[in-house]
């Protein structure tokens, strides 16, 4: 019984390993997308894209790039940013993946 779960082990701490993974890619993606629409939303409803910006930045991981586009009366907002192992770990096993979103908003009238 022991040289089989000695065998399972690293298998076993590979696949927890790549699960974590797989949710930090995930959070990082509904951060992203948090940001992306809190900015779109904000510059949308008449703020500074300075103060929406920063909102996106509050929201998104660290690290993510914010950008702005206007579109035949609407916000575009894009935020991009890469996505690890929680905390660091992992970092030399399992490569960072980019992650973004994008949301548009209609402007609203003053």
């Amino acid at each position: 019984m022991t040289a089989e779960t000695a065998l399972m082990l690293p298998l076993l701490v590979a696949l927890a390993a790549g699960l974590v993974w797989l949710l930090a890619v995930g959070l990082a993606q509904v951060r992203v997308t948090d940001a992306a629409r809190e900015a779109a939303r904000a510059t949308a409803r008449g703020d500074t894209w300075p103060q929406a910006q920063e909102l996106a930045l509050r929201v998104a991981p660290a690290g993510a790039s914010v950008e702005r586009s206007t579109e035949s009366g609407a916000v575009v907002v894009r935020v991009e940013a890469d996505a690890g192992g929680p905390g660091g770990l992992l970092g030399r096993l399992v490569p960072d993946v980019r992650v973004g979103a994008t949301a548009v908003a209609a402007a609203e009238e003053p």
